[in-house]
C-alpha cells in the first residue's frame, strides 16, 4: 500500500481532467448551434454526443483501478 496522500494515480487524474474538458466542450459547441433553440445538427447531436463521452471518461476515471506501485 502506498502512502501517498492522494486518492488516484496521475492517470486517474489526467483522465478526470479530460472528461471534464469533454464536458465543457460538449455544452459550448451546444451553445454554438445557430438555429433557433439550439435545434441543429450541433445542438441536437454533436454537443450531447461530447458531453455523454465526456461522463463516460468521468466514471472510467473515477472507477479504474489505480496501478501504484
Amino acid at each position: 500500500m502506498s502512502n501517498s496522500s492522494f486518492p488516484f494515480s496521475k492517470k486517474n487524474y489526467l483522465f478526470l481532467f479530460l472528461g471534464l474538458g469533454l464536458i465543457v466542450l460538449g455544452f459550448i459547441i451546444m451553445g454554438m448551434d445557430s438555429t433557433p433553440h439550439g435545434s441543429g445538427f450541433m445542438g441536437l447531436t454533436l454537443g450531447p454526443i461530447i458531453t455523454l463521452s465526456g461522463f463516460v471518461l468521468e466514471f472510467y476515471a473515477i472507477f479504474a483501478k489505480s496501478s501504484k506501485s
